[in-house]
């Protein structure tokens, strides 16, 4: 049976096709969105996305205002697991603190508010700082864990990975959750500052003629 490789081109250029198309279609809607939005406040949360980043990047032990929040979504994420098996129940915290922020992303793209998309991307990455840290320390168990049960605290990461078998890549794995957390803040920084300097030069007339 011969096999037709011309049709394996066109069928990428098709899917490309269309992923351009959104894109584009993305594109023009949040440029149409930022038209005559106010920017200042907007601009200030960016800047404690700013700040949070370095801070981030300096300490790996630093929490934001966002960490008491995300230690919620994790310990809820173990619960909404547990009846699904002791694995799933040890790794859903962290599924959780991922799945939370993207769900955010994919709501606010619904309610077309595209500024609330870049702040989400911001928001998952101080989880994936978050996830990175723990990771690290799945063969030194240094950090000190909590529970909201008073039972005795178990640290996800060691036990994940000793039942992957990956124990000696802890090392490795924080630094791949480090990568995305870099990559989703930079998402958030250039989209949402793109946003603001929408907003700005595209303000309503009467507010150009009074400046």
């Amino acid at each position: 049976m011969l096999l037709d490789y011309s049709a394996i081109p066109a069928f990428f250029r098709k899917d490309s096709a269309k992923k351009l198309m959104f894109v584009k279609s993305f594109y023009l809607e949040a440029e149409n969105w930022a038209r005559g939005k106010q920017w200042l406040w907007r601009a200030v949360l960016l800047l404690f996305f700013v700040y949070a980043f370095i801070r981030h990047l300096k300490d790996p032990m630093y929490e934001s205002i966002l960490g008491p929040l995300n230690l919620g979504i994790h310990e809820f994420g173990h619960l909404i697991f547990m009846p699904f098996g002791e694995f799933m129940h040890m790794i859903g915290g962290t599924v959780f603190q991922v799945f939370v922020p993207l769900f955010a992303v994919f709501n606010f793209y619904r309610l077309d508010d595209y500024f609330s998309i870049a702040l989400s991307f911001g928001w998952l990455s101080t989880n994936f700082f978050n996830i990175a840290r723990y990771a690290s320390d799945a063969r030194r168990m240094e950090l000190s864990l909590v529970t909201p049960f008073g039972a005795e605290p178990v640290h996800d990461w060691n036990y994940i990975l000793v039942k992957l078998r990956l124990l000696h890549w802890d090392l490795r794995i924080g630094g791949f959750f480090k990568l995305l957390a870099i990559v989703s803040m930079l998402i958030c920084f250039l989209f949402g500052l793109w946003l603001i300097l929408k907003m700005i030069k595209n303000r309503p007339l009467e507010v150009k003629i009074k400046n």
